[in-house]
């Protein structure tokens, strides 16, 4: 019979949401038993630097979201490159392959996302990545310095939402020739208008990528003399772009397969409550895999985002150690810088129907757009000069009316002053003027706080 080890808390996911939830965790039972397991091998490191890594070599250290000694100054047991092959809802176990268990008393799902890779042939062939962990970062590196000259490759970015910019710009950063194919008519669109994203586009061209948009990816090719290695795709009109690397970049899905037959209260995620709880008991999820509260919105919603990762996984770790705390509700939002571009974008960026109100404006250095209901900020898009994109964050955030100012939000003198007296003295606790949230690793400033968990 397996011996079973049991320990308190559990957590199962090293990134954002984990490590909010051992923090809140520790803050609050310092004794108590905690393990961490993760399948990646790194200690808790930055997903948004990424990119970095594969474009100027940023070492693991560099990208630590937590000083190397995180896990030793707060007793917690690490399971690193370690893959959890069933979990046990009933019994309070995880098995981590062969006869080793671990019981608990409560347990953190921030398990993540994975790659959605789509139905074409030849996917699988030499050459083809994805790009959200390290190891995949690290796999491209060693593609493009063991297989092709560096200088005469060229790559296709399946894909033009966040991670497929984000990849493109790393691989241009390496001198790669890179053709990114978009299946909807334009990039970024789930974070961004249509002015918006022309603007992006733009300024991803001039740096010399080439986009199509309007087309997706129906076959990847190989080469008759290196049967295997990525030669070319071909897309859905017949047309062919030559290419060794493919990076598959259009999206991901929450990682949900450890519960997926466990009756877990589940949608496109696992359903949670404003205490990150699950349907199940003593059982909370955070991050990517989670459907948490969107205060925009008015219900749950998958937000895979770093920021929202975190703050849901401080709220899990308290209750988690007996200390009832809400979560406020988080939404989509996006600070992010490509190709010397700045972009911050949050909440609805495209409303559904006419009964909501769309203010814009732009100069030459700034495009704004802010989109109302019913008096209250529920979405908004600042592109170029996002300095005063954090005021409207926290109007949005702190449900404040705008009826009576609406119009300064997009002027180019709106700050502070801009506001009604009344307004910013009674939101001094609050502060308006905060940047759009960021979560950063120890040491370093993240230029995007796009990947979640």
């Amino acid at each position: 019979m397996a011996r079973i080890e049991k320990v308190k808390y559990l957590v199962i996911g090293n990134s954002a949401g984990g490590i909010g939830a051992t923090e809140a965790i520790r803050e609050v039972d310092r004794q108590g038993s905690l393990v961490i397991i993760s399948d990646e091998p790194y200690p808790a490191y930055s997903r948004p630097l990424i990119s970095g890594h594969l474009a100027e070599g940023y070492p693991v250290e560099r990208m630590l979201y937590r000083s190397a000694d995180f896990y030793e100054k707060n007793n917690i047991r690490t399971f690193l490159g370690r893959k959890v092959e069933r979990l046990q809802l009933d019994e309070h176990t995880v098995g981590l392959g062969g006869r080793e268990r671990i019981g608990w008393e409560r347990l953190l799902l921030a398990t993540g996302g994975v790659p959605i890779i789509p139905q074409v042939e030849g996917i699988g062939m030499r050459g083809v990545f994805t790009f959200t962990t390290l190891e995949d970062a690290k796999a491209i590196d060693l593609f493009l310095k063991e297989s092709v000259r560096v200088r005469e490759a060229r790559a296709v970015v399946i894909g033009g939402g966040l991670i497929g910019v984000s990849v493109a710009e790393a691989l241009a950063k390496r001198e790669v020739g890179v053709t990114i194919v978009e299946m909807k008519e334009r990039i970024l669109n789930t974070i961004l208008d249509e002015e918006a994203s022309a603007i992006a586009e733009k300024a991803i061209s001039q740096s010399g990528i080439k986009v199509l948009i309007g087309h997706s990816v129906a076959e990847v090719n190989d080469n008759s003399t290196r049967m295997g290695i990525t030669d070319s795709v071909t897309l859905d009109d017949g047309s062919r772009i030559p290419c060794e690397l493919v990076i598959v970049a259009i999206g991901v899905l929450p990682r949900i397969e450890l519960v997926a037959d466990d009756g877990m209260m589940m949608n496109r995620g696992i359903v949670v409550d404003r205490h990150m709880a699950t349907s199940s008991p003593n059982v909370y999820a955070c991050g990517d895999v989670a459907e948490a509260y969107d205060f925009v919105y008015g219900g749950n919603r998958l937000t895979p985002i770093w920021p929202n990762a975190y703050i849901g996984g401080r709220v899990a770790g308290f209750n988690m150690a007996g200390v009832p705390t809400e979560y406020q509700g988080g939404t989509a939002m996006n600070s992010l810088k490509y190709f010397g571009l700045d972009i911050v974008s949050a909440g609805m960026v495209s409303p559904p129907d006419d009964s909501y109100e769309v203010l814009s404006s732009e100069d030459d250095i700034t495009y704004r757009r802010v989109i109302l209901k019913d008096g209250l900020v529920v979405g908004m898009v600042f592109v170029g000069n996002i300095e005063k994109s954090g005021i409207v964050f926290g109007l949005m955030k702190n449900r404040v009316n705008v009826d009576g100012f609406k119009q300064t939000l997009v002027a180019s003198n709106f700050g502070l002053a801009s506001l009604p007296e009344e307004i910013w003295r009674s939101q001094l606790e609050m502060p308006l003027s905060a940047s759009v949230p960021v979560v950063t690793p120890a040491g370093q400033s993240d230029e995007e706080t796009t990947m979640g968990e």
